[in-house]
């Protein structure tokens, strides 16, 4: 079990240490996942031209890979960057997005699976069922339902694979072998702001590159999601709605302290 405390220790890693985070990802969010990593204090990278997408890596704390926006030359160059990382023992964290819902996604999915030693797998229930060969419902690149099982689904992937898997839905889950927890933090908007599972891939992405172990990093991004989406939807004044949120969002994990994460998330 991950406690509060590790979490809380991570939080001041990144803002000490402002890793530098590379992501191949995709354009639709792209900005989010930069601006999140600002905020959170780590500095994003997005080199996705295939010659210098291999050099950047060597400059890089994490690779953060999104399968988005799909095409093959953008999984040639992840599936080449993530092996350099692997060689230079830098942890890579993938976000399968849409996997399940047309063959070349999942097609893609499962090659960076085989090809790219991973640490983190982070993906909402469907696109986890997928890559674990249940069957799940994928409307675009979004989860649609997903079968109850997630902790089982979670741990058998994570045993197959090897890596952490992080499953976030209305309770997220984190699973490692021999390893698992639930995390209830966050808010019900999340789901209606564009982006901010790929964000929370990227704030992943900053914890394990500030040097916490791939468990704890995984956890540790996914509760500073929550608790920011909590505390977003907290400051919001009678009147204002999802757009302001978003706002909310980004200034939440700005302000984001390993004292907020003691006092407001909640671990299982």
């Amino acid at each position: 079990m991950v406690l509060l405390p590790e979490i809380a220790q991570t939080v001041a890693a990144v803002r000490a240490q402002k890793p530098l985070i590379h992501h191949l990802t995709n354009y639709v969010t792209a900005n989010d996942s930069a601006n999140i990593t600002l905020a959170f204090g780590a500095s994003p990278v997005m080199a996705s031209a295939p010659d210098e997408a291999t050099a950047m890596v060597a400059m890089a704390a994490a690779l953060v890979l999104n399968l988005g926006t799909l095409s093959p030359d953008a999984v040639d160059t992840m599936v080449a960057a993530g092996r350099r990382a692997g060689e230079l023992g830098i942890p890579v964290v993938l976000d399968p997005v849409g996997a399940g819902g047309t063959p070349p996604r999942t097609a893609a999915a499962h090659r960076i699976l085989r090809e790219v030693p991973l640490a983190v797998v982070r993906g909402n229930a469907a696109e986890i069922a997928a890559l674990a060969g249940r069957r799940a419902a994928i409307r675009g690149v979004d989860a649609a339902g997903a079968e109850a099982d997630g902790e089982a689904i979670a741990a058998g992937l994570a045993q197959e694979l090897g890596c952490v898997v992080a499953v976030t839905g209305p309770a997220d889950i984190v699973a490692a072998a021999g390893r698992i927890c639930r995390i209830a933090n966050g808010h019900p908007w999340l789901a209606g702001v564009t982006g901010t599972g790929c964000m929370a891939t990227s704030l992943i992405g900053c914890c394990c590159g500030s040097g916490a172990a791939p468990y704890v990093g995984a956890v540790a991004g996914l509760t500073v999601m929550g608790v920011a989406g909590e505390l977003a939807h907290r400051a919001l004044r009678p009147g204002e709605g999802i757009g302001t949120f978003r706002v909310r969002l980004f200034d939440a994990v700005f302000a984001m302290t390993p004292e907020l994460v003691l006092r407001h998330g909640q671990i299982g």
